[in-house]
């Protein structure tokens, strides 16, 4: 067990049902829907990708799992984190920072679908 990311997706999850909450009620008038769509997609990433990282820290250790790990944690700050930023303050910049999580996120489904298939060969 990887207790870390145990901790980091429980914190990740709180602040995304917390995000997700908040831009239901609390933004809903306040944006445009182009923005609220832009706010929702970074909740909804940070939620499922939380998940995965609950998933690793539980898994039997392996190299690789950790960098799975990290990455998922650098994709849920920059994916999900300029996108809230982008969508609340309307700062258009930080579009650019978005593939960078998104980066993250596709190396941490790589790396763990490359654990999985070298699991499978060992059977």
């Amino acid at each position: 067990m990887r207790p870390p990311f145990l901790f980091l997706a429980a914190v990740g999850g709180f602040i995304g049902v917390a995000m997700g909450a908040f831009g239901a009620h609390g933004l809903k008038h306040l944006l445009s829907e182009h923005l609220l769509d832009v706010y929702k997609t970074a909740v909804s990433y940070q939620m499922w990708h939380v998940l995965v990282l609950a998933l690793i820290a539980v898994l039997p250790e392996h190299k690789l799992l950790r960098w799975a790990g990290w990455c998922l944690v650098a994709g849920v700050v920059l994916f999900s984190g300029s996108l809230y930023l982008l969508a609340i303050f309307n700062i258009g910049w930080l579009g650019m920072i978005t593939p960078l999580g998104g980066l993250a996120f596709l190396a941490a489904w790589a790396l763990l679908a490359y654990v999985a298939w070298q699991k499978n060969q060992e059977l």
